[in-house]
């Protein structure tokens, strides 16, 4: 029985994913360069990625670069590129639907603590989620499952009575090792990625009904006993 929902940030409440690739892409046609999404793919979702872009431009450019002054003109265009963005669809929806289902609603991100929290109180959204974890939270982000288990625990509720929603193949990959149900929708990067094991892909949380899907998964448990 499910009895939560664990919301990723990055990607799935807020589209800061599509952002920062555009960043990352115009930096390096800047140079001459292209990145490939495969490559990207390792970063999405993860703070602890072993791809670095900064040192993979530099080895096609054949020079070092002045990393730290391309990180902040980056940096700028990333925040001024996410101020166009709004809510993705769906999202107020579905945590509406947990709050009248009685569940428990968490947030689990490999980002830092203030910058979930800035967005979420732009939005009005903070209020609906009784537990972060974020990266100051474990000493491995995701695909590491301590994001999910330590959210779950908060929560009070075991790892398989959750179900995380997320956007990214990091991001499934540890809600799957921890032991929860996942519900994917991906953004307009992470379309183009390989998910692994997943209960239910989405083109738009706005097509997720909670309780048709809980009580699917209820009846489908039965059935297999």
């Amino acid at each position: 029985m499910i009895r939560a929902v664990i919301f990723d940030f990055d990607g799935l409440i807020l589209d800061t994913e599509s952002a920062e690739f555009r960043t990352f892409v115009e930096m390096y046609r800047s140079y001459g360069a292209e990145l490939p999404v495969e490559s990207w793919a390792r970063v999405v979702g993860s703070s602890d990625s072993d791809f670095d872009p900064y040192a993979y431009l530099e080895s096609c450019v054949g020079q070092k670069l002045n990393r730290e002054d391309l990180h902040r003109k980056r940096k700028q265009r990333h925040l001024a590129y996410i101020e166009e963005e709004e809510v993705l669809p769906g999202v107020v929806e579905v945590l509406e639907q947990a709050r009248q289902l009685g569940w428990g609603i968490g947030l689990a991100s490999s980002s830092d603590r203030q910058w979930v929290e800035e967005y979420l109180n732009r939005f009005h959204l903070r209020e609906y989620f009784t537990c972060i974890r974020t990266r100051e939270d474990v000493k491995r982000t995701k695909p590491d499952p301590a994001l999910y288990l330590q959210a779950a625990e908060c929560l009070g509720v075991d790892p398989a009575e959750a179900v995380a929603l997320e956007d990214s193949p990091n991001g499934a990959v540890a809600a799957k090792r921890a032991g929860l149900k996942c519900i994917v929708v991906p953004n307009s990067v992470t379309q183009h990625f390989s998910f692994g094991e997943i209960d239910l892909r989405l083109d738009s949380l706005a097509e997720l009904d909670l309780q048709t899907w809980s009580e699917g998964l209820a009846e489908k448990s039965q059935g297999e006993v």
